[in-house]
C-alpha cells in the first residue's frame, strides 16, 4: 500500500514530465471538443491577423498549433517511468490481495517444513508482477508517441484531439468488456486461491514466474481500459481515478463481472455519440 500512495503522489506531482496533472484533470463526456480552437484564439489575440484582403486559407493554424513536441532519449525515460507508475497506482490496489494470499501461503509451507525459501519471495512474486507491466508501459509510450505524433492525441493535454480515436477507443473498450478472453482473464484474477494452487512453483524462480503470470491476466483483463487514457487524457487525474476504482470493483466486489459488463455497454453507447457530436 506504500508502494501505491506514492506511486499516486508521484503522478499528482507531475510525474517528472513538467506538466500539472491538476491542470490536466478535468470532467468531460467528449474531450476532444474541449482542444483549444487555437485558429480562433490567434486571429482575437492578434489583431494584424484579421487584416481585410489578408488570405489565410492556405494556412493550417490548428496544425501549427498542436505541433508534436520532439522526443529525446530522456522524454522516452520519463514518459515510460510515468506509465509504469501510473499502472502500480492504478493496479496495485486490485492486485493486493493475491500478492498478500501469496505471502501467507508461503509463511505456511515455510512453518510446515514444505518449503526451505527462507528469503521474502513475496518480493520476487511482486516483482514479476511489476515486469510484465513495465512491459505493457514500454508498448503504451510506443504508442503514445506514435499518436502525439500523427496529432491524433494532444501534446499539452495528452488526451484526444480526434473524434474518430475517441470513439474507436471508446467502443473497442466496449466490445473488449463483453468479450470471452476479457471474461477468461477476470476470472483468474477474481481467484487469487484457484490461480496459486493451480500454477505454484517452489523457490525465487517460480515466485517470479507466478508474479509475472498473474501480470499477464491483469494485463489482458486491464489494457482497453487503460487505453482509454488516450481518450480522457494520460494524466487526467479524473480518469486515472475512475478507471482505477473500475478495475478494483470488477476484481474484488461480487457484481464485478456485472458492472464490467454494464461499463461495456455505457462505453460502446459513449463511442457512438461521440461520432455524432
Amino acid at each position: 500500500m506504500a508502494l501505491c500512495l506514492l506511486a499516486w503522489l508521484y503522478i499528482a506531482a507531475g510525474a517528472g514530465i513538467g506538466m500539472n496533472a491538476w491542470e490536466m484533470s478535468r470532467l468531460a463526456l467528449f474531450p476532444h471538443l474541449q482542444t483549444p480552437n487555437m485558429t480562433s484564439d490567434m486571429t482575437s489575440d492578434m489583431p494584424g491577423m484579421d487584416m481585410p484582403g489578408m488570405d489565410m486559407s492556405g494556412m493550417d493554424m490548428s496544425a501549427m498549433a498542436t505541433e508534436p513536441r520532439a522526443w529525446g532519449a530522456a522524454n522516452w525515460a520519463l514518459m515510460i517511468a510515468m506509465w509504469w507508475v501510473m499502472m502500480i497506482a492504478m493496479m496495485s490496489p486490485s492486485a493486493a490481495p493475491t500478492i498478500l494470499l501469496y505471502a501467507r501461503v508461503h509463511r505456511h509451507a515455510l512453518a510446515q517444513g514444505q518449503i526451505q525459501d527462507k528469503l521474502a519471495p513475496t518480493g520476487v512474486f511482486m516483482a514479476g508482477y511489476l515486469m510484465v507491466w513495465l512491459g505493457f508501459s514500454v508498448a503504451a509510450t510506443a504508442l503514445h508517441w506514435l499518436l502525439e505524433r500523427e496529432a491524433f492525441v494532444s501534446a499539452t493535454m495528452m488526451s484526444s484531439q480526434s473524434r474518430w480515436l475517441s470513439a474507436i477507443v471508446l467502443i473497442g473498450a466496449g466490445l473488449y468488456q463483453l468479450s470471452p478472453f476479457k471474461n477468461a482473464c477476470l476470472s483468474h484474477c477474481r481467484a487469487p486461491a484457484a490461480f496459486l494452487a493451480r500454477h505454484w512453483r517452489p523457490h525465487a524462480v517460480g515466485a517470479l514466474r507466478l508474479g509475472a503470470l498473474h501480470g499477464a491476466f491483469c494485463v489482458g483483463c486491464c489494457w482497453m481500459l487503460m487505453a482509454l487514457l488516450f481518450v480522457g487524457g494520460v494524466m487526467n487525474l479524473v480518469w486515472v481515478a475512475a478507471l482505477a476504482i473500475l478495475v478494483l470493483v470488477e476484481k474484488l466486489f461480487p457484481a464485478g463481472p456485472w458492472v464490467g459488463r454494464a461499463a461495456g455497454i455505457a462505453l460502446i453507447a459513449w463511442g457512438g455519440a461521440t461520432l455524432l457530436v
